[in-house]
């Protein structure tokens, strides 16, 4: 039985500039009419855009109505990055079936949420839909590590600590979280972002605080430390010809490879 993950063609439909570093997609059309939301309120999907075999996965800040919204992190380079810079309504997109992981225990009492720029739309989400259905805004806790000014991104009301990054393409959450004067009671830790950070605060919670693995969640989203280039060969073109040759990506990849080697 395959075990490959169920995929949909979509139409950008609408491209909004949030803030400098974030681009919000709103995706459509016939081939969203199957998809179906987890309702888990951290669930993400594989995005991949024209021109690419690769997919990078993003959080799905909304699903309703038949339009599936996703907020973009824009770099200088990067296989999305590039293509989302620009006006892209009307193009062509491939999505996979979401998946999610946030789990707070039924009878926990408050929630904090600890992320970077990259994991903003998750604790948007999350903020707002565990605040609509199981906790008040008064026992969520967030802190925001960005570089933009996001203070209408949240939900109204929402307890914020905003950290500035210490560096463009660094992240300190961990030291964040080591500060944190945690609440009594039994409760929800969910974190995300650059990946060295995450492992740090893996450890603190399981040796410091001594949580239960149900009690917290916490993801590494990307990784720091390497610089991210830009392509010396633009995929595009050869992607175009491959298909149209009736190759299959394995067969453009190596194309693709051997343009990159000339």
């Amino acid at each position: 039985m395959s075990t490959r993950a169920r995929q949909y063609d979509a139409t950008v439909l609408r491209r909004e500039q949030v803030s400098d570093h974030l681009v919000r997609l709103t995706l459509g059309g016939a081939g969203l009419a199957n998809f179906t939301s987890t309702g888990i309120p951290d669930e993400w999907v594989g995005l991949v855009v024209p021109g690419q075999f690769q997919s990078r996965y993003y959080t799905v800040r909304s699903w309703s109505g038949g339009e599936l919204v996703l907020d973009v992190v824009v770099h200088e380079v990067g296989l999305v990055t590039e293509w989302a810079a620009r006006d892209v309504v009307g193009e062509q997109v491939t999505i996979t079936e979401p998946r999610g992981s946030f789990a707070m225990p039924a009878g926990a009492q408050w929630l904090l949420l600890v992320g970077d720029l990259t994991a903003m739309p998750a604790m948007a989400r999350i903020a707002s839909e565990v605040g609509l259905d199981r906790l008040d805004q008064r026992s969520i806790r967030i802190w925001a590590e960005v570089p933009d000014d996001l203070t209408d991104y949240l939900p109204e009301g929402a307890d914020v600590t905003w950290l500035a990054p210490p560096a463009e393409g660094a992240s300190d959450l961990a030291a964040a979280v080591e500060a944190i004067d945690w609440p009594a009671g039994e409760g929800y830790f969910w974190m995300a972002g650059e990946s060295a950070q995450m492992r740090a605060i893996r450890k603190h919670l399981m040796r410091d605080r001594k949580l239960p693995s149900t009690a917290y969640d916490v993801m590494g989203y990307w990784r720091g430390g390497a610089t991210r280039q830009p392509r010396a060969v633009d995929p595009g073109p050869i992607y175009r010809a491959g298909k149209a040759a009736g190759k299959t990506d394995d067969q453009i990849w190596a194309d693709y490879d051997r343009a990159n080697e000339s």
